[in-house]
């Protein structure tokens, strides 16, 4: 049976949304992966929210290692 849309955008997506405790070992925070990089990102362009939103726009694109590959790179101390 051929997955729908919502299943397709769903498993894409999962990553994002899932704790950071959850989906890294290193790390303690409950955030949500998408929130975590929302806010690396807010603070790194100076609270631009579109600059902000420019920088998040590829990762719903991106499959689900590719986004903790990023985050990890981005968000791990």
């Amino acid at each position: 049976m051929a997955e729908t849309a919502e299943e397709k955008v769903e498993d894409r997506e999962r990553v994002l949304d899932t704790p950071m405790d959850k989906e890294f070992d290193w790390s303690d925070d409950k955030t949500p992966v998408r929130d975590a990089l929302w806010d690396h990102y807010m603070e790194a362009d100076g609270k631009d929210t579109m600059k902000t939103e420019a920088k998040m726009h590829p990762y719903l694109d991106m499959s689900n290692d590719e986004v903790a590959a990023n985050a990890e790179k981005l968000l791990k101390n």
